[in-house]
């Protein structure tokens, strides 16, 4: 069974997500920033599809940002959308500050924990949730999930299901072209209580209402105080372990120029205009170790290669460790983007675009909002 809303998606696949720079510049374009903050949260909001760019460091949030205050909007009208970008700066801020600590429960033990796999069900999509199902259907076929499905299902995984949230965060994290995880794994902490004060739950009539389904009788079929008592469904019960692997591509040779600069590009920076004024080398390095540790899929693969070879002039595949293409090459003048992935890079590390000046560990989001803030002229 799948819902109107959710039909004219699945017919979205092919042209989803182009990878030209000037489509996604007309994307940006085109943010329908009044209407975002009321319409963001059902399946059919005028939601801006520009996550995978925005975690592929393709465009910034300040770009996006800097774009909607060229149009003339004030920021009190699209505060809603303002505040969303501002959770990804926000996330990725933590990890600076936290490092490999958000691999772990951050904040609270998550409680409790049955289990620390997924519930095949989900992974099946076949939990008996149409609109979960279906989303799950979509997912593998686009690599897209709204954000209010990633919630519903890190809530049926952890909350429900009682899976630790950690190995079900890298399924997700898997197969979103999106995929960042800073974003991933502290959102389902977050849903989790392992990274708030409470658990994200979300029962049959909120689903209902944002995915336009009118299914009864389901396991989230319930009221909410509910939740608190409810023992794990039987199709919730049958649990995968994940085997996730990225298979990257050969290594074909590659000509470096000694005597220029050259320019490191990553699954977290593909970011056309960096120096692209600068004679350089420009080489796209995945490294085994990196997809080892955060595993993407093929589709996700796909998509970041063709993001760098068709928006990057002259850009170089270079699989293998930074010290490897360090030694082979003799590079000497190199430069990087900031990340808490690159820390074992040498050369010129280059600060990232923020979408405002606030940086530093904040223990909420609306603490790091209140300072962010305060530099927007409402």
């Amino acid at each position: 069974m799948t819902t109107t809303k959710q039909t004219q998606l699945f017919k979205e696949d092919n042209t989803m997500f182009p990878v030209c720079y000037t489509k996604i510049l007309e994307r940006v374009n085109n943010i329908n920033g009044a209407k975002y903050g009321s319409t963001r949260n059902y399946i059919n909001g005028a939601v801006t599809y520009l996550s995978p760019y925005i975690s592929r460091g393709v465009i910034s949030t300040k770009l996006i940002l800097s774009s909607l205050l060229s149009k003339g909007y004030k920021p009190i009208t699209i505060e809603k959308l303002i505040q969303e970008l501002a959770w990804r700066d926000y996330w990725q801020q933590v990890w600076v500050a936290k490092k490999e600590e958000i691999n772990n429960d951050l904040k609270h033990k998550q409680n409790p924990v049955l289990n620390t796999n997924i519930a095949t069900a989900i992974v099946k999509a076949n939990t008996g949730i149409y609109a979960i199902d279906n989303a799950i259907k979509l997912f593998y076929n686009t690599g897209y999930l709204h954000n209010h499905l990633r919630m519903y299902i890190a809530s049926i995984a952890c909350n429900i299901a009682k899976s630790h949230w950690y190995n079900p965060a890298q399924w997700m994290y898997y197969h979103l072209l999106d995929a960042d995880w800073a974003s991933n794994a502290l959102s389902w902490q977050w849903v989790a209580g392992a990274n708030a004060n409470k658990k994200y739950v979300a029962n049959q009539a909120n689903i209902n209402t944002y995915c336009f389904t009118k299914q009864r009788n389901t396991f989230l079929d319930v009221a909410y105080h509910e939740f608190a008592t409810m023992q794990v469904p039987k199709v919730l019960t049958n649990l995968t372990t994940l085997d996730l692997k990225t298979s990257l591509p050969k290594q074909t040779t590659i000509s470096l120029n000694e005597t220029l600069p050259t320019y490191i590009y990553n699954f977290y920076n593909l970011d056309p205009n960096w120096g692209k004024e600068i004679l350089a080398n420009r080489i796209l390095l995945l490294e085994p170790s990196h997809f080892k540790t955060y595993p993407i899929s093929q589709k996700t693969l796909n998509f970041i290669i063709d993001l760098a070879t068709t928006n990057l002039s002259n850009i170089q595949i270079f699989i293998g460790e930074f010290n490897d293409l360090m030694t082979q090459h003799r590079l000497t003048d190199v430069y990087y983007k900031e990340h808490p992935l690159s820390t074992h890079y040498v050369g010129t590390e280059v600060a990232r675009d923020w979408m405002f000046s606030v940086q530093g560990y904040y223990p909420s989001f609306f603490a790091f909002w209140k300072r962010c803030k305060k530099e927007l002229n409402y």
